[in-house]
C-alpha cells in the first residue's frame, strides 16, 4: 500500500469541523443518556426516562461515528472520504428538494473539492 500524500488544508480543516460537531453531540448524547437515568436531578428521570435514555444512546453512538469520521479524514482514510462524500451527496439532495440553493451550492462545492482531493487518500 502506498502512503496517503500531504494532508490538503481544506480537507484539514473539514476534519477539524467535523471533530468538534462530532464532540458536541457525543456530549449531548451523554447528557441526555444521564438526564434519563436520573443522575442529574430527582425529577429529570420522569422526563426522559427509558425511550429518552435509549435516544441518548443512539445521538452518543451517532456522535462516535462523526469523531471516527474525522480522524478518518485526517488521517487520509479512502472509507472516511467515501462515507463523507455519501453524506454529502444525501445533503445535497435533500437541500435541492427544498430549493436552498446557497447550502445546495456550497455543498456542491464541497463535493467536488473532495473528489478533487480523493487522490490523497490511501
Amino acid at each position: 500500500m502506498s502512503a496517503p500524500g500531504r494532508l490538503p488544508l481544506g480537507v484539514a480543516i473539514l476534519a477539524v469541523l467535523i471533530g468538534i460537531f462530532g464532540f458536541f453531540v457525543f456530549l449531548i448524547g451523554l447528557l441526555v443518556i444521564v438526564a434519563g437515568i436520573g443522575l442529574v436531578g430527582a425529577g429529570s428521570a420522569s422526563v426522559f426516562g427509558f425511550t429518552g435514555t435509549i435516544a441518548g444512546l443512539i445521538v452518543l453512538i451517532i456522535g462516535l461515528v462523526i469523531l471516527a469520521v474525522a480522524v478518518g479524514l485526517w488521517n487520509q482514510e479512502l472509507w472516511a472520504l467515501v462515507l463523507a462524500i455519501l453524506v454529502l451527496l444525501f445533503y445535497a439532495i435533500i437541500t435541492f428538494l427544498s430549493a436552498s440553493w446557497l447550502v445546495f451550492i456550497i455543498v456542491v462545492l464541497l463535493l467536488v473539492y473532495l473528489v478533487a482531493v480523493s487522490r490523497n487518500f490511501d
